[in-house]
């Protein structure tokens, strides 16, 4: 919690933002390759990556009870990171509709990587989220295209990855509420590798980097726009809505 006096008098408080990280942990036990790069779980590695941000950071993981998303964990959430790959329908519906109320309700959500074909992803998007891969270890040039938006603050005009799997175009969700990042691939093609959505109070950010056999998220740039998303998708959001017969405010 910080404290700041303001004129002389009135305090103003202002507590850590609280994220919790979300992955599956199963590639990286049963894959060496993938242990090799994240030895102790790309939620580790993107929690350890965030730690200098001051962020109060929370990890979760598939096999917990509740796949370590209880009511008490996401009522204590201010931004969840999720990260999924090969476990989607794994993930119980009662979980996902937990998740997926919480960010009806205001709660902040960045999706990485594969985590597009999650059911909570798909819950919010409303499409089938396909799109075009490829696994060739790639170089990727993510291209700033909303150098106005704070989730680009502190980069150049582009991030390059050295190694990364394809994501092509058509990439079906609906029209972004704003495109941040446009990704193109050594092979040629293009993709919207960074985009942000609002669902009533909820704020969302997709961000396509972050393949498990690629150090991605070791790399500090990519880190930066996780942590940039995180105060984006934690900033305040207005009163919740009211929905249902209602009595007229003035005489009718």
């Amino acid at each position: 919690m910080i404290k700041a006096l303001i004129g002389g008098k009135a305090y103003h408080e202002k507590r850590a933002i609280r994220v919790t990280v979300w992955n599956e942990y199963i590639a990286e036990k049963v894959n060496p390759e993938v242990a090799a790069v994240y030895p102790n779980g790309i939620h580790c590695a993107i929690a350890e990556g965030l730690a200098p941000y001051g962020f109060y950071i929370h990890t979760a993981v598939l096999e917990q009870p509740e796949h370590g998303l209880t009511p008490e964990v996401l009522n204590h959430t201010d931004v969840l990171i999720w990260w999924g790959h090969h476990a989607h329908t794994q993930v119980s519906d009662e979980v996902v509709e937990r998740v997926y109320h919480k960010v009806l309700g205001g709660m902040g959500l960045i999706v990485l990587h594969s985590g597009h074909f999650s059911k909570l992803f798909g819950k919010l998007m409303g499409t089938t989220c396909q799109l075009k891969w490829r696994e060739a270890k790639e170089r990727e040039r993510l291209w700033v295209v909303n150098p106005a938006h704070p989730i680009t603050a502190g980069l150049g005009e582009y991030i390059e990855l050295q190694e990364e799997e394809m994501y092509g175009e058509f990439f079906d969700i609906p029209a972004p509420d704003e495109l941040i990042f446009i990704g193109w691939f050594q092979g040629g093609e293009v993709f919207r590798s960074g985009c942000t959505f609002y669902r009533r109070q909820g704020k969302i950010f997709y961000f396509q980097p972050g393949h498990e056999t690629h150090p991605t998220y070791y790399h500090k740039q990519i880190i930066r726009v996780i942590a940039n998303a995180v105060h984006w998708a934690a900033s305040p959001h207005g009163a919740s809505p009211v929905f249902g017969n209602t009595a007229a405010l003035e005489q009718v």
